[in-house]
C-alpha cells in the first residue's frame, strides 16, 4: 500500500462572497487511504473538495501537490461533483468513454487500452448492461453509477467524490463503498463526501468532521464518531452497537 501523499492542504481559508465558508482547514490526501469528509448541510464539506480538485481558490493557506501527480493528464484527480448532470442524449459508453479525454493526442482516436480501460471502469460500476443505452433514459442511480464509470475511467490517482452512495440503493451503496476500498487498496487517494456515519465509519480509514467551515475532529473513525462529538455538532443522539466486529450507529432524536 503507498504512503505517497498526493496533496496537503494547510490553514485553507476559502470566501464565498462575503461569508467564509472554510477558516483553517487543514487535511492530506495519502495514497492506500479512504478519507471521508463529514459534518451537517452546510459545513464546507462541498467546497473543500472544490478546493482539493483546484476549482476554488482558496482565500489563504497553502495547497501542496506532489510533482508526479502535477505531471499526470487532468493533474491525475479525477472529480465526481453532487448531482452531476449530462445535457446531451449520449450513449451510456460514450459517456463513460469521456473520461479518457485527458489521455487522448488531439484528433486522436481511442486506443485499445483506452478500450479497456472504459470497459473496466463499466465492470467495475455494474454499468457494462447499459452501455447502449441513451444517459437521458437511466434512472438517478443508474446515472451516478455511470458518471462513478467516467471518472475511473481516466485512472485518476487521486478521487474526490461528493456524495458518491446518495440516491443508490442499499446493494449499490455497499458496491459503491467497497469499489472505493479497492481503489484504496491500488495505492490510489480516495475523498469521500459523506452523510451515512455507518458507511463512514465502516469504509473509511480516517475521517474530518467539519462544523461551520472548520474541523471539529479528525482521525480514525473510533476517535470521531463518539456519542459525544455526533451529538455537539449533529445535535442528534444516536443509538449504536456492534456487529460482526464492526460499529454501526442510527440517528434517533434531536437533541
Amino acid at each position: 500500500m503507498s504512503a505517497v501523499e498526493f496533496i496537503r492542504a494547510t490553514e485553507i481559508c476559502l470566501d464565498l462572497g462575503e461569508r467564509r465558508v472554510l477558516a483553517d482547514v487543514s487535511i492530506s490526501l495519502r495514497g492506500g487511504e479512504v478519507l471521508g469528509v463529514i459534518g451537517p448541510n452546510g459545513a464546507g464539506k462541498t467546497s473543500l473538495l472544490r478546493v482539493l480538485a483546484g476549482l476554488a481558490a482558496p482565500a489563504s493557506g497553502t495547497l501542496d501537490v506532489d510533482p508526479g501527480l502535477e505531471r499526470l493528464p487532468a493533474r491525475g484527480i479525477g472529480y465526481l461533483p453532487q448531482s452531476a448532470e449530462v445535457h446531451w442524449p449520449l450513449s451510456v459508453e460514450r459517456v463513460v468513454a469521456l473520461g479518457r479525454l485527458p489521455h487522448l493526442a488531439p484528433f486522436r482516436s481511442p486506443r485499445s487500452q483506452d478500450a479497456a480501460r472504459i470497459a473496466a471502469a463499466m465492470r467495475a460500476t455494474d454499468t457494462t448492461e447499459l452501455a447502449p443505452r441513451s444517459i437521458m433514459d437511466v434512472s438517478g442511480g443508474e446515472r451516478a453509477r455511470v458518471l462513478l464509470a467516467r471518472v475511473l475511467a481516466g485512472d485518476p490517482r487521486v478521487i474526490l467524490a461528493d456524495e458518491p452512495v446518495a440516491g443508490l440503493d442499499p446493494y449499490h451503496q455497499l458496491d459503491v463503498m467497497s469499489l472505493f476500498r479497492a481503489q484504496a487498496a491500488d495505492g490510489r487517494a480516495v475523498v469521500m463526501v459523506m452523510h451515512d456515519l455507518t458507511l463512514a465509519g465502516r469504509f473509511c480509514d480516517r475521517l474530518v468532521l467539519l462544523d461551520e467551515g472548520r474541523v471539529a475532529a479528525s482521525g480514525v473513525p473510533a476517535q470521531v464518531l463518539t456519542d459525544e462529538v455526533v451529538a455537539r455538532v449533529y445535535r442528534v443522539a444516536i443509538v449504536a452497537g456492534n456487529h460482526a466486529g464492526e460499529r454501526y450507529m442510527v440517528p434517533w432524536t434531536r437533541s
